[in-house]
């Protein structure tokens, strides 16, 4: 196969990016179908394609006319977060391979579907979470699998993002965004936080997460930035808000550790994951992009430590990771910093080359039940909550795949 033929379904600002600043610059691939049910995007798209590919893909208002399309061997899913998992059962079912892109789940049957699909057709899968390809994230787990860290007992993360004008302007701009924000109050994005965590505690290959606890604050943030602005939409003027402003969930691991998620996405703030690794050699500090490792500094150094922040990149040369050492010699490409472009090129090359997607529907599963549960917890008052082994125990003998 020259190039994979892929389909894209979900137009919108992220089905736009990827395409424009990944996708379509792809060597081996070749978008031969699109798909959004707005006819609009679908010109956009198509459009785009011709002119930097020269050629003209398929469009169709309906999924599934593109998943059952013979040109198209790989469909990325894009669209909104309710459709993800339907979407992909539905490609699964068809024999297509699946490039999901992140959101949180709705149900845990739904995840178990997900599952449940991919173990009847044996059908390729991935997750697409791009954090797990960032440079630091990756730096990281290099560290810890080098035992730099020591023994990691607790990791922290967190999606802190200001969206609160996207949030608003969801009927403007057709984003799914608000209805979520409206009715639901959960971790509604768990899975860039959690998703390179996972990797360092090694999740669902050796190790797996037991139960969850979730807090939510009360939902005032997007409240008072409806009213003191002149918002375009002014059918929000009055509007209660579901969505907790703050939320924090808890989770703890069969082999003991802890991992604490934030997100906030409806207050001013600047934008952090919050990505901490905390073990008993040291720790690393997203925030500060600071590592501290025992026995290095005195005394008063340990207490004056914020002269040392920034200090990560003094650990490039001997801890980036190879995939990131790689990326740097060949030049640095696609969104997001390049993680964007690292997640896609692993999945379409574990197509092509028909090997094991390296973040796969048990890691989408385990992730993606996050806020299932968290949005169940909170209802009763941040009630512990068992977290489900779609493995059916086989975690404690999954090799974990490499990214």
């Amino acid at each position: 196969m020259e190039k994979l033929n892929v389909g894209v379904i979900g137009l919108g600002c992220r089905g736009q990016w990827l395409m424009r600043d990944v996708i379509l610059l792809m060597s081996n691939v070749k978008v031969t179908a699109v798909c959004d049910v707005y006819d609009d995007r679908n010109e956009e798209a198509a459009a785009m394609t011709e002119e930097k590919c020269g050629h003209r893909p398929a469009t169709t208002t309906d999924y599934k006319e593109l998943i059952h399309r013979d040109d198209v061997d790989a469909v990325i899913i894009v669209c909104a977060w309710e459709w993800h998992v339907p979407i992909a059962i539905e490609a699964m079912k068809a024999g297509k391979a699946v490039g999901l892109e992140v959101g949180g789940g709705y149900s845990v049957k739904q995840c178990w579907d997900l599952v449940d699909t991919y173990e009847a057709t044996g059908t390729p899968f991935m997750f697409l979470e791009n954090c797990c390809y960032g440079r630091r994230e990756l730096m990281c787990l290099n560290m810890a699998e080098q035992g730099v860290f020591g023994e990691v007992v607790h990791c922290r993360g967190a999606y802190m993002h200001d969206l609160r004008e996207e949030v608003t302007k969801g009927e403007e701009n057709r984003h799914y965004r608000l209805r979520n924000y409206t009715k639901r109050n959960t971790e509604n994005y768990p899975t860039h936080e959690l998703g390179p965590i996972a990797k360092i505690l090694k999740i669902n290959n050796g190790n797996r997460m037991l139960t969850l606890s979730a807090m939510a604050s009360k939902a005032a943030g997007l409240e008072h930035y409806v009213n003191d602005r002149d918002v375009e939409n002014k059918k929000l003027k009055g509007v209660r808000f579901n969505q907790g402003d703050v939320v924090n969930t808890m989770i703890k691991c069969a082999n003991g550790e802890t991992i604490m998620l934030t997100l906030n996405t409806t207050l001013p703030r600047f934008y952090s994951r919050d990505f901490t690794v905390c073990g008993t050699k040291g720790m690393y500090e997203e925030e500060n992009d600071t590592v501290f490792l025992d026995k290095k500094y005195t005394m008063m150094e340990e207490m004056f430590f914020k002269d040392f922040w920034g200090n990560a990149k003094d650990y490039e040369e001997e801890y980036d990771h190879p995939i990131w050492k790689k990326f740097l010699e060949d030049g640095v490409q696609g969104g997001h910093g390049g993680m964007d472009w690292l997640v896609l090129d692993a999945f379409f090359k574990s197509i092509i080359e028909k090997r094991a997607c390296p973040i796969d529907v048990y890691d989408a599963a385990a992730w993606m039940v996050i806020s299932a549960l968290a949005e169940e917890s909170i209802a009763l008052g941040g009630q512990a909550l068992p977290i489900p082994d779609f493995t059916n125990g086989m975690w404690m003998l999954r090799e974990q795949i490499e990214l």
